[in-house]
């Protein structure tokens, strides 16, 4: 079973959040869950998240839904991904 890495602090994830709503980049098949702030490598303002659970069926969707949810410290329920579905780039709102 893979283990949750520490978070980074939510003061950081919640400045990310452009007019409500958050871009991240999601690693589906990963050997841990974990978000990770920008880098200076990629594009910038993009959080990286990275889930255990396969691209299928939604599973990979739940479990960003869910990772971030708690990090956050939000209820799964409040976040909606907006764009990118079926992509690797995602934008989920936020809400205030």
């Amino acid at each position: 079973m893979a283990k949750n890495k520490s978070f980074p602090p939510r003061e950081e994830l919640f400045s990310l959040i452009i007019g409500g709503e958050l871009t991240v980049k999601v690693t589906p098949n990963a050997g841990d869950n974990s978000i990770s702030l920008p880098d200076g490598k990629g594009p910038a303002g993009i959080l990286s998240i990275r889930v255990t659970a396969t691209p299928e069926n939604g599973k990979a969707n739940a479990a960003v839904l869910k990772l971030l949810a708690k990090a956050l410290g939000l209820p799964k329920t409040s976040l909606e991904i907006v764009r990118g579905g079926n992509a690797r780039t995602k934008v989920i709102a936020i809400p205030d």
